[in-house]
């Protein structure tokens, strides 16, 4: 199955019009158990999310920070299968049909069930992006061959020490948007971003990449207020959306409720 709608384009037109950047938050599918992931996945929509960014458990997430470290551990203790992970997207997608969702994962999990397959089945459930965290760009055709068999953009990732040579090659290859870092290590609301996300950007539109979302360390509205005045596309908040779940796991109605006001505050701060 081909998907054919490019909801990353019909977004970032329609936030163009509302001269407003994209609010993004990232969670892991599955944490804590599914019925309790299909809420908070809808709380994000619901709060004003533009897009969704989603993992996808992994025992051994290299790229990110204990936060969402923890919560794929929680979902792998409740025995979360990449299909349960599929099948909660493709609830999503029933209910929400506009909204881009991209998944951020891990390339073990895609090679273990076979890039094409992986490919097809993200495409049925309504995926609209992949972002391979431990795939480096020179290594990123054999995906990007088959995204493009499937209607899936190839998310590429632009870190903030990149080569004017690397950012011209994403500026070929890239679709949807761009994963710009904004800093180097690993995801974490503890530590800020750092880099100057001006001068990357200026580089990023000299090489016409695909719109740049900036993450990593985003966790309050004014580093996302940061990121649209600098001239990123708009911001993703991993670390500091997952936090609230894991802090408020016991009581799933504060949790859903605190997510809303958490994601509609971010949004508010993507007003130029």
């Amino acid at each position: 199955m081909i998907n054919s709608i490019d909801r990353y384009a019909n977004m970032f037109k329609q936030l163009d019009a509302k001269n407003e950047g994209a609010f993004v938050p990232f969670v892991m599918v599955g944490d804590p158990d599914i019925q309790t992931s299909v809420n908070i996945i809808k709380a994000l929509v619901e709060g004003g999310a533009d897009g969704l960014e989603l993992g996808f458990p992994y025992s051994d997430p290299i790229a990110d920070g204990p936060t969402i470290q923890k919560a794929s551990i929680r979902a792998l203790s409740n025995n979360i299968k990449t299909d349960d992970c599929f099948e909660i997207i493709r609830q999503i997608r029933e209910t929400y049909a506009d909204i881009p969702i991209g998944l951020l994962l891990y390339s073990n999990l895609v090679l273990k069930r076979g890039i094409e397959k992986f490919y097809q089945d993200a495409a049925k459930a309504g995926v609209d992006s992949i972002l391979i965290a431990d795939v480096p760009l020179r290594e990123a055709d054999r995906f990007i061959t088959i995204s493009e068999q499937t209607g899936i953009k190839q998310i590429l990732i632009a870190p903030p020490n990149a080569s004017d040579e690397t950012f011209a090659e994403i500026g070929k290859k890239s679709q949807g948007y761009t994963y710009l870092l904004g800093r180097a290590g690993v995801t974490g609301a503890e530590t800020a971003v750092t880099i100057p996300a001006s001068e990357l950007i200026d580089k990023l539109t000299r090489y016409k990449v695909a719109p740049p979302l900036l993450g990593f360390g985003i966790s309050t509205p004014a580093q996302v207020a940061d990121a649209i005045q600098s001239g990123a596309a708009g911001a993703i908040s991993g670390s500091a959306t997952v936090n609230i779940i894991a802090e408020n796991l016991s009581q799933p109605d504060v949790m859903l409720e605190k997510l809303k006001v958490f994601v509609t505050q971010m949004k508010a701060a993507t007003h130029k």
